[in-house]
């Protein structure tokens, strides 16, 4: 490839390299919405009490852009994958004993709040030595210690970085740090640690980034963007920046210096927790909010196999213990029957209320037209269309009755 085709990709690329600040904006009816999707799922029986929640279920309208059908697959979708993979298990039981190792092969973690409260998420994958990392680990466990780190944001990080900015957060930003990476990085295990936790953050923690800094980007790794993204849906790349080595503006527009490590520009450096990576620091290990967030069950050992039922007998146990507000299957069959009916009904009402109408204005006809010494064959065309319009009215009035009828047993 010469120097003109890498210049005109380039250009290419970076017109589909953009920032977007997340919407938080739902439709002007967006509590009908939210209400209407949970009213979908109730008639189902698919809504767990405690996946529920009005953030979980508006975070699935938002993925599926508030089409109420996908929305309802891509949230039962992901109620299926949390009973197969057993998610609750992994959250309060999965020991990383290799934490402080794989840390040292791969940098990441959680660290502070950007200007707006939200919590700030960061990786150095320039830094990162995947054999070395494979040594510490394996694909399996970090997915699994990726997912209890995803459950411990929703359930304590969000909650905190709420309580502390006094406002709803519900959403990360994130910098990856890219200084040194290209195509020749992207190796097959590479390739399938990425799809794994790409394909999990998209179908089972949606809309939770706010927006994606990558920084220290080369040319490499702009080539090796151009085939990452394929991966990405659109609203994911709407959020996304890619920067090179001047990047320090962009993140102090977001980020206060005393909050971004100095490793990135800022002025922190976490010296007592070991450096800023290994710090997990943020308002969820403040004491005075930690007390106002609800802190996880101990689950001991002789619980786990009880445990372990219940979330795979999750289905039947939600519809027991909702029983009290739940519209069963049948009902809800019974009633799109009722509805059914009730629409058949109406059109013979309406066609026997025309016939009626076209009887009563060829008798006002008549009536008009006979005169005092009218004929005995007149009268009797008369009376004749009186019993005609008599049958009609009559089958007008007991179509209605019939209906209304109906109704009151629905």
């Amino acid at each position: 490839m010469n120097d003109r085709s890498l210049q005109m990709m380039m250009q290419e690329t970076e017109r589909d390299i953009h920032i977007s600040h997340e919407d938080d904006s739902l439709p002007n009816n967006n509590e009908d919405m939210v209400e209407a999707f949970r009213n979908l799922l109730l008639l189902h029986g698919n809504l767990p009490t405690k996946h529920g929640d009005h953030n979980t279920l508006r975070r699935f309208l938002k993925m599926r852009d508030f089409d109420l059908e996908k929305s309802k697959d891509a949230f039962l979708n992901y109620i299926k994958w949390r009973v197969d993979y057993k998610v609750d298990l992994i959250s309060q039981t999965f020991k990383f004993e290799e934490y402080g190792e794989v840390k040292k092969h791969y940098p990441h973690g959680f660290h502070k709040v950007d200007k707006t409260g939200r919590p700030i998420y960061i990786e150095r994958l320039g830094m990162a030595d995947l054999t070395a990392f494979l040594k510490a680990t394996t694909i399996d466990r970090y997915v699994k210690y990726h997912i209890k780190e995803q459950e411990k944001t929703l359930r304590f990080r969000y909650p905190a970085c709420s309580i502390a900015a006094d406002k709803h957060v519900s959403s990360t930003t994130t910098i990856l740090d890219v200084s040194g990476i290209g195509m020749s990085n992207f190796s097959k295990p590479a390739r399938s640690l990425f799809m794994e936790i790409q394909k999990i953050d998209s179908n089972y923690y949606p809309e939770t980034l706010h927006r994606l800094f990558v920084v220290n980007a080369s040319s490499g790794f702009r080539m090796l963007w151009l085939a990452l993204k394929t991966f990405l849906d659109a609203r994911t790349l709407a959020k996304v920046q890619v920067l090179g080595p001047n990047y320090l503006g962009e993140l102090l527009e977001a980020i206060d210096p005393s909050n971004l490590p100095t490793f990135l520009g800022g002025n922190c450096t976490c010296s007592d927790h070991g450096g800023c990576l290994f710090s997990d620091e943020g308002p969820w290990n403040d004491p005075d909010i930690k007390e106002k967030i609800q802190e996880p069950s101990t689950i001991g050992d002789a619980e786990l196999e009880s445990m372990d039922k219940v979330t795979e007998n999750a289905p039947a146990n939600q519809k027991e213990s909702s029983g009290k507000i739940m519209i069963t299957l049948e009902k809800y069959a019974a009633l799109k029957t009722a509805v059914k009916d009730s629409h058949k009904r109406i059109e013979m009402l309406e066609v026997s209320l025309h016939e009626t109408k076209k009887v009563l204005n060829g008798l006002a006809e008549i009536i008009e037209a006979i005169q005092p010494n009218q004929t005995y064959s007149q009268m009797q065309t008369g009376l004749e269309l009186c019993g005609i319009l008599r049958t009609t009215a009559i089958n007008a009035i007991m179509c209605r009755a019939n209906l209304s009828h109906m109704q009151l047993h629905v």
